[in-house]
């Protein structure tokens, strides 16, 4: 399996947050806080005004978090969707290392979520998600940005999802 699969299986089963620095006091938010996806992860919404997406996640976990070169990741992830996702719906999939672009494509969803244990159509309603993912043990240390932006076929958007993984030595 490939990184990017890993790395794109992170953020499709929802289909490294950062922590606010408070300098002036404990009731300051900003705005990374407010696009965190609910869960353990580091995956947050890539805009805000999320809440008109066809999926509404609920939550996501990754076991660990963050993930560990080598060894399985556990994705477990819930979510509801509003309407049905029928062939068609696409993604737009960006993958970076630092500030190399390995990844930016635009893929068909319904042949994507096949790895994930999923088809279409993906029907109205809640999901849950349990999903093990072997890593490979040779990712190159270092910072990944990863993004998905996924839309229906007729450009309705679905979700879109950014996360930064960062892999020690």
């Amino acid at each position: 399996m490939n990184l990017h699969y890993a790395l794109f299986s992170v953020l499709l089963a929802s289909l490294v947050t950062a922590e606010s620095l408070s300098f002036f006091g404990g009731n300051q938010r900003i705005l990374s806080d407010e696009l965190k996806v609910p869960g353990d992860s580091p995956l947050n919404h890539c805009y805000t005004g999320f809440e008109d997406d066809i999926l509404k996640i609920d939550h996501v976990n990754l076991i660990p978090n963050p993930p560990l070169p080598g060894n399985p990741l556990v994705i477990e992830a819930q979510g509801d969707f509003k309407e049905d996702v029928k062939k068609g719906a696409y993604l737009i999939l960006q993958v970076k290392y630092g500030l190399i672009r390995l990844v930016n494509t635009r893929a068909d969803l319904c042949d994507q979520i096949k790895n994930v244990d999923l088809k279409c159509p993906l029907e109205k309603g809640k999901r849950l998600l349990t999903k093990t993912v072997d890593l490979p043990k040779e990712i190159p240390p270092g910072k990944y940005t990863v993004s998905a932006d996924v839309f229906t076929r007729d450009d309705r958007r679905i979700t879109c999802l950014t996360a930064e993984i960062t892999f020690a030595r």
